[in-house]
This record gives C-alpha cells, structure tokens and sequence, in this order.
C-alpha cells in the first residue's frame, strides 16, 4: 500500500487538490497499485476519495489582523498533524499552493523524512510578484519536484535550479460541461432575455467584510440603470449565505439568488453559462470564467493597516491581481485594488460588458481564445498522477 499526503488549504486548493485526487486514484487503479490518500484539504478532497486528515478551507486569511482568530486553530491543526506524520509515515507528499503552512510543513517532511520524495503542485505565485527584492523561492531547498500549470511559472523555477515539469492548468480538464445559454437559463428559470451576472466575492470570511459590500453597492448602482438585471451569488462557503443575502439586501440589490454552498459546485456550469457577464474577487476563479467564456470585472481589497504594511513594509509588488492578465501579460480583465476598488469604478468597468455597441465583449472573448492557448492540453491531472506515482 502507497501511503500518498496531499495537502492544500482554502477553497481553491480543496478544488485543484478534489481534481488530482480523482486523477490519482484512476492512475493507481490503472497500474494495479494499491493507494491511500490522505490530505490536508476539505469536503471536495474527501469526496474524490482522500481520507481527510484536517480540514483546511477555513483557515485561510490575507492580513495584518484578519489571521489572529486562526492562530489557536491552526496550532492545532498542526500539532495533530505532527502527531499523524511520527505514527504514519507518508511514502510520498504532494504540496499544492498554500505558500506559508506548507513551505513550513515541507521543510518539516524533509528534515524528518529526508528520502520521502516531496512535489509541489501548483507552486506559489513567485513568478508573479516581488517581496521587497524577489520571492525566497525557499521551497525548491525541499522539493524533489514541480509539477508547474503555467510556463511562467516552470521557467521561473528551472531557472532556479528546481526539476520543473510543465502540466497544464487543471481547470482545463473541467470543461467538458459545457451547456448552452439557452439551456442554462432554461434549467435555472431565469428569463432568456433579461440580463444576468454572475457574482463570486468571497471565499475567506474576511472577504465578506472588505470585498462583498462595495461589489452589493455596486450592483445595486447597476440595477437601477438596468432594472431587469438578474443576479447569480453561490456562496464561498457553508455559512456564507445569511451574509451575503443580508449584504446584498442592504444594498438596495433585488431579483439576488443566493445559492447555497454545498449546491454550488454542481451548479457552476449553468451558472457560467447562463451569465451575461461576472462580477469576482481575484483567483483561480478568474481562470475558470475566462475558460467558461464569462466577460468579467475584477478585484480585491483588504484592511488598510494590511494595505500599508504591503506597499510600505514589505513592499508587494505585482504587475497585475488577476490571472488572466497575469498569464497574458496585459490588462485584459478590468480588475481594481484597494482604493480603485469603489461602487463607481466597478459600475463602470461593468456597463460596457453589457452594451454590445461598445465592442467590449469581443475584446474579452478574443483575449480568452490566446489565454487557453497558454494553459496546456486536457489531460492535466492525469500526467500530474503519473509524475508524482511514477517513483512507485
């Protein structure tokens, strides 16, 4: 028995993380290999057959104050995961995203177990942004191997001395769902001629206090100069919805669904397809839109002590928030920061996706033919399962 330790964190993480162990699974049953998955992730983890070891997707927050209430749960976690690797340990660790705990989960494995060979799956953003003079890159001191899903991202680590494999984006491998408009909106019962947007704001609690109140003002702004406007809100995470309900109400938004989280996943296809265009915080989010064909606006903000702690102190610097133009290397997606990121300025980045005169939505759409371009072939997940098996 091959005894495999995949651990992620957050909503994301869990999604790309369900994703890999679907394909592992297929891969061990393929090479007669018997595997037990054992993972430090959430509920689509679990469901695509790994033992959770922890649940993750509730610890993640971005801030100078916001991680406070998680440090005692997270010590926690990480006691009892010391404990679990002592008595059990792993014939292999997979690391996907999740920079600060599993770097320090990493360099842990490593000084325990030196000869368990360790991957990194979706490595962090490195490539993508500065600290101060550059990324520490310090995961490629105990890492056997990255399986990386942009060619940005290979290069930058190959260039660092670190064994890269370029794999694709995994979001590739879920397009296979991809209903009509017509019959997205059929399924939903929503009008086929009103206008409809799709919102996604908030995948960490914190979000709900910085991220989802001006996008709420915003579209209240927008469905008084479109009042047939329609509005699709799946929430993050259970326990989101009272708060996003209430946010939107608040607001002054009407004709809001919001649509529960454990029904959210299922639903997503039809909720890209039937949508107009979306309105969504920054990350993988952002690629899946783009893949799905979803014109998109944008953004992120945080507290203002963590704000000026990231420009003044650690100096953060990135090219752009969103992944699409990230990968594209232009300003494709309208996307707004901080103190850009205002009821107006969302307004008005979203009224030209819903005027065809402005030719808005052909620019996005022909952006999105180069982005898939850049993001590999279908068969991701199963040629990352055949890489980090392939010592067994």
């Amino acid at each position: 028995m091959v005894r495999l330790l995949v651990s992620t964190g957050e909503v994301s993480g869990d999604l790309q993380g369900s994703l890999l162990v679907k394909a592992l699974h297929e891969e061990a049953a393929r090479r007669c290999l018997p595997l037990e998955v054992v993972a430090l992730g959430g509920s689509r983890m679990e469901r695509a057959g790994a033992q959770l070891l922890a649940d993750t997707t509730k610890l993640g927050a971005i801030g100078l104050w916001e991680p406070i209430p998680l440090v005692i749960p997270t010590l926690k976690l990480q006691a009892r995961v010391r404990r679990w690797l002592r008595l059990h340990p792993p014939d292999a660790v997979v690391l996907i995203d999740y920079m600060g705990a599993n770097v320090n989960l990493g360099l842990r494995l490593r000084r325990l177990y030196p000869d368990v060979p360790i991957t990194y799956y979706i490595a962090p953003q490195e490539w993508a942004f500065s600290l101060g003079d550059g990324g520490t890159t310090r995961l490629i001191g105990f890492t056997d191997r990255i399986l990386a899903i942009f060619p940005e991202e290979a290069s930058f680590y190959a260039e660092r001395g670190a064994q890269v494999t370029w794999v694709g984006h995994p979001l590739i491998d879920t397009l296979q769902q991809r209903p009509s408009r017509q019959e997205a909106r059929q399924q939903l019962g929503l009008p086929q001629e009103a206008p409809v947007l799709l919102m996604l704001p908030a995948s960490r609690r914190q979000e709900l206090r910085y991220v989802l109140p001006p996008m709420a003002e915003a579209v209240a702004k927008l469905q008084r100069q479109r009042p047939d406007l329609q509005v699709l809100l799946p929430a993050g995470l259970p326990g989101f919805e009272a708060v996003l309900t209430g946010t939107m109400q608040g607001a002054g938004a009407t004709a809001v669904r919001v649509i529960p989280a454990g029904e959210a996943d299922a639903l997503r296809p039809l909720l890209c397809a039937a949508a107009d265009a979306a309105l969504t915080k920054s990350g993988t989010a952002n690629l899946e839109l783009a893949l799905r064909g979803v014109p998109q606006v944008t953004g992120y903000r945080v507290s203002r002590p963590t704000a000026f702690l990231a420009k003044h102190v650690i100096h953060f610097n990135v090219a752009h928030i969103s992944p699409v133009n990230l990968v594209l290397g232009e300003r494709l997606v309208p996307e707004l920061l901080q103190d850009d990121f205002t009821p107006d300025a969302i307004l008005a980045a979203l009224l030209p996706l819903f005027d065809p005169a402005t030719g808005a939505r052909e620019r996005v759409q022909e952006g999105y033919v180069r982005l898939r371009q850049k993001l590999g072939e279908p068969g991701v997940t199963r040629r990352a399962a055949t890489a980090i098996l392939e010592p067994f």
